[in-house]
């Protein structure tokens, strides 16, 4: 005789599903009789379950008890976290009360189809739910994190009764209502600053106050403005900040040594208006390092003129670092020390922090150190004009620095290239863009900056200078704030080898990455049509660098010590270190403060916080100078490369000025596009068109609004960029069909659509 027949053992979808439709929280012996399992089955049963959990289908309840993943409300609050390899904005609720990891929240398109929002940022969201841990939010407003009070730029129109702000920020969905008595006489039409009523944050609830009236929205002295006021970056100084910095002096030369002497120069950009590094060098006359090299980087000393816990400190604090924008900077420190008394202009006594350095002849160091001195600048150069008289073309101010001043720099920074050559540190020279403004304040020329040999000089010797402070801090164990940069995430390098391998790019998994081996990678590249697209996604490998107390490496640079000491005009980590080492030398009373010891980490949380801001910013100003110059182009037709691929469309830089612009996923042929994360595509999943990174493509130029920076593209041809699902190793188009092309629709049929009706 046989026994009963045994029961099928189930799928995880069965199970799974049994857990999803229960009315209550289920344990195994609930599963194992529902299912009739016999004992062997339970054993299998118990390492289905961890599956499911591991991959939060199911989570774990109060007594042990399996259920659904806790689900989140429709509309909640999130603190936006991260832009991962993508570009995609993600996020993560501000309350999760779930036994395991919060889900992953991918923000979709905020106005025109731009990304939301930027890490750090927090904002109301509508959620869609895609997979028992993951959501698609649509942002409804940008919150405040703070006091419910915050400020918003935009346009005013009238209403009933008073006005209505219609936000310039593209984050920012919906706007507010302004009385009549607050409107500050701001007229319709006109750009204003609003400021919204403490408590009037809830949905339906939006009131505000005019506060600063900017003026004619298509004046193009506002776009910065609009940047500027949307990253909440402050601009005015308090009163007693502007105060402090008139009073400051040069302070006696005292204990201090003299420099005055030495020949040291500035070199920077043409538009550059504060100095704060100067640089001198020559032969190491020392017996024990022939062919050496001894040089000297002077720094101007801020920390005399900006005492902990002054005025000037507390500002300097909150801004973190200055703001470049093509038209104006907002500085960190007032001007009457940005570009006054801390600038090390030439012909004038200044106070300054210098580092002697000595290197041999293959640029590894002997020894260094470290003074708060008196110097004078000789003479402000340019990039340009020290590369030209390199190259033998020296003007009337280069000319008689030749000799002295300009041949031992070049020496000293040979010897320091081939110390970096060395160290196969990682070398991304991705281009940079170069907006010019006109006299009447706008676009000019939309080009890229070149990147020379003296850019390269300054680079390394201020480098050494920061490696300097850096290992004197650490050598004597001083708490100090580092710059880190973490090596690179392996999940995040496994998803670059396979997105390399299919352009013959070889990069082992499982193994100890070192930078030499990405620089490799872009050496093969350089010349070949994928090398921008190879070199953008070895930077989305790469983790961010910030500032920490606890000292981790610099990977990029492959140096095991590193801190910022170079410019403390425009960065306040690098008067931190200014501080420490003032304090560890005993080289004045103004050094680093007990209370800023305890704080450290704080402060670095901070200046890595505002060094996010000032880039979003600076990125957001640069794409709403570039829709104005597109603006009158609306309608024309611009090649570029797919420069990124969301869920929600394609990313595309033009060719001709570096714009990128969004071409909505609701615009692709029709279909519906699953975002292929591990292939960087967009893959239509019935006739099997996919749209890759870094694929050429021609557009139409749709929208150009420089008011909210939004720049909308139309593929021009359906299959333009696109290749089949079958070339990429995929499930063939349907029978029939040509893949990358739709097949005739029946009458009456309508346009596929996406969730919440969006064509795809």
């Amino acid at each position: 005789m046989t026994g009963p027949k045994q029961a099928p053992f189930p799928t995880k979808e069965q199970i799974a599903a049994f857990i999803r439709e229960s009315p209550v929280p289920v344990g195994k012996k609930e599963i194992a009789r529902a299912f009739q399992m016999t004992g062997d089955q339970r054993i299998g049963l118990k390492a289905l379950l961890k599956e499911l959990e591991a991959e939060g289908t199911v989570e774990r309840g109060p007594g042990r008890r399996l259920a659904p993943p806790r689900s989140l409300p429709t509309v909640t609050v999130v603190d936006v976290s991260d832009i991962d390899e993508d570009g995609e904005t993600v996020a993560r609720p501000v309350r999760w009360d779930g036994s395991g990891p919060a889900p992953r929240i991918f923000l979709g398109p905020g106005r025109a189809g731009h990304p939301s929002l930027a890490p750090g940022d927090r904002a109301l969201v509508r959620l869609r739910r895609t997979a028992p841990d993951t959501y698609e939010a649509q942002v409804i407003r940008k919150l405040d994190r703070r006091d419910g009070v915050t400020r918003i730029v935009g346009t005013i129109e009238s209403r009933r009764g008073g006005g209505y702000l219609v936000p310039a920020d593209r984050r920012q969905k919906d706007g507010l209502f302004v009385a009549e008595d607050g409107r500050n006489a701001a007229r319709d039409g006109e750009l204003v600053v609003v400021e919204t009523e403490p408590g009037g944050a809830r949905l339906g609830a939006r009131r505000g106050r005019v506060v600063e009236r900017l003026g004619d929205p298509a004046d193009p002295a506002n776009i910065s403005l609009i940047a500027i006021h949307a990253a909440g970056i402050p601009v005015d100084f308090p009163r007693a900040a502007l105060e402090q910095a008139e009073q400051a002096t040069l302070p006696d030369i005292g204990s201090r040594t003299d420099l005055r002497s030495f020949p040291l120069v500035t070199i920077d950009g043409a538009d550059a208006r504060d100095f704060d590094d100067a640089v001198w060098a020559e032969p190491d006359s020392s017996p024990t390092n022939p062919a050496g090299w001894h040089v000297i980087v002077a720094i101007a000393d801020v920390a005399a003129s900006v005492p902990p816990g002054s005025p000037l400190d507390r500002e300097a604090f909150k801004r973190g670092n200055s703001c470049y924008f093509p038209d104006r900077v907002v500085p960190m420190l007032p001007e009457a020390l940005s570009n006054g008394l801390c600038s090390l202009v030439p012909g004038q006594d200044r106070a300054c922090h210098a580092v002697h350095l000595w290197i041999d002849a293959d640029g590894q160091p002997v020894r260094h150190r470290f003074v708060r001195g008196i110097m004078r600048s000789t003479a402000r150069l340019t990039y340009e004009q020290v590369q030209a008289a390199r190259d033998g073309r020296p003007d009337e101010i280069t000319q008689p620095l030749m000799d002295p001043v300009i041949a031992p720099l070049y020496g000293a920074y040979a010897a320091l290239a081939r110390a970096r050559e060395r160290r196969g540190t990682l070398e991304l020279d991705l281009p940079e863009k170069v907006i010019r403004i006109g006299d009447d304040g706008r676009v000019a020329e939309i080009g890229q900056r070149t990147r020379l040999d003296s850019h390269r000089l300054i680079e390394e010797f201020m480098i050494a200078a920061n490696v300097a402070a850096a290992s004197t801090l650490q050598d004597r164990n001083h708490p100090c704030l580092f710059r880190v940069h973490d090596a690179p995430d392996p999940a995040r390098v496994h998803a670059l080898a396979e997105f390399l391998e299919p352009l013959g790019y070889s990069l082992a998994k499982g193994q100890v990455y070192k930078p030499r081996m990405f620089s490799h990678i872009l050496q093969r590249a350089a010349g070949r049509p994928e090398a921008a697209v190879v070199s953008e996604m070895i930077l989305r490998s790469q983790a961010q660098a910030v500032y920490a107390p606890e000292n981790i490496g610099h990977f990029g640079l492959s140096l095991a010590r590193y801190a910022h000491f170079t410019s403390p005009i425009r960065r306040y980590a690098d008067l931190v270190v200014h501080r420490a080492l003032i304090r560890l030398l005993g080289s004045g009373a103004d050094g680093l403060t007990d209370d800023e010891l305890q704080r450290l980490e704080a402060i670095g949380q901070q200046v890595s916080a505002t060094e996010r801001r000032a880039a979003m910013a600076e990125r957001d100003s640069q794409d709403r100078y570039l829709a104005a110059f597109l603006s009158d182009r609306v309608g024309g037709i611009f090649s570029g490369r797919i420069g990124g691929v969301t869920r929600f469309g394609l990313f595309v830089t033009l060719d001709e000025t570096g714009a990128s612009g969004l071409v909505p996923v609701s615009t692709l042929p029709e279909d519906f596009y699953e975002h292929d994360a591990a292939s960087h595509a967009l893959v239509g999943r019935r006739w099997g068109r996919v749209f890759r990174l870094g694929a050429r493509v021609r557009t139409r130029l749709s929208e150009a609004d420089p008011i909210t920076g939004s720049t909308v593209l139309l593929l021009l041809d359906a299959d333009d960029g696109a290749e089949s699902f079958e070339s990429v190793g995929g499930t063939p188009a349907p029978a029939g069909r040509r893949p990358g092309r739709p097949g005739p629709r029946r009458p009456g049929r309508s346009t596929p659509r996406g969730p919440r009706g969006r064509r795809r």
